[in-house]
């Protein structure tokens, strides 16, 4: 018989478990990794078909896209991969920081998927759920930690030189500045570490003495503080 558990701490850990695997899978497609120094386009076509210089904008770059305004476009910023293949992504460095961020995302996602489901099914293979998805997204928070150090080993590439100027080097951005989507990188790293303690807390609410007294009640839909 199916038991649907509910408790405040096991609904927080799934909370934030899909708040982390969102909050990395955004920020590993975004182009706002890096926000290059003010630039003006060389030109663009003025209301009456000549050339008149454009405005000043920022541009950005990713680890595998990136946003321009070209002079010939009057839509704006243009955003998309600058890199087709895999081995087109700028620096070496940047490839291991998609291999790992990649494999932290995957783990975080099978993670979040399954929380949703531990309302119902709280052991697997007579192993807890809550500590079997606590190990992974350690895991998981591992390989973005090994991904986010090695991320700015690749700011000496050609790539990030155009977008920072020639001073940029090895963790050292030049005239760049972080954008929203490296923190947010940051942010989803901690808090994948805090689901992963929290959820041995999501573990001991769905175990506890009083839960175990419903079950053996005969309810089916047992919801605890």
């Amino acid at each position: 018989m199916c038991h649907v558990i509910v408790t405040c701490r096991s609904m927080l850990w799934t909370l934030l478990s899909i708040v982390a695997a969102f909050g990395e899978l955004i920020a590993f497609m975004s182009t706002d990794w890096l926000v290059g120094f003010p630039r003006t386009p060389d030109a663009v076509f003025g209301p009456h078909g000549a050339t008149t210089a454009g405005e000043a904008y920022r541009p950005t770059l990713g680890i595998y896209g990136r946003c321009i305004k070209l002079p010939h476009l009057r839509r704006g910023i243009l955003c998309g991969p600058y890199a087709v293949h895999f081995g087109e992504i700028a620096s070496g460095f940047w490839q291991a920081t998609s291999i790992f961020l990649a494999a932290g995302i995957l783990l975080l996602c099978a993670v979040a998927f399954i929380s949703v489901f531990t309302m119902c099914f709280q052991s697997i293979m007579k192993k807890s759920i809550f500590n079997v998805c606590g190990l992974l997204q350690g895991i998981a928070g591992l390989f973005l930690i090994l991904g986010l150090m090695l991320y700015p080993a690749g700011w000496g590439s050609d790539k990030v030189q155009l977008y920072c100027g020639p001073d940029a080097a090895p963790y050292r951005a030049g005239l760049c500045s972080m954008g929203w989507a490296f923190y947010t990188a940051m942010g989803g790293t901690v808090l994948t570490f805090i689901c992963a303690i929290f959820s041995a807390q999501a573990e001991i609410a769905t175990s506890s003495d009083k839960v175990q007294e419903e079950i053996e009640e005969g309810k089916s839909l047992i919801c605890l503080l």
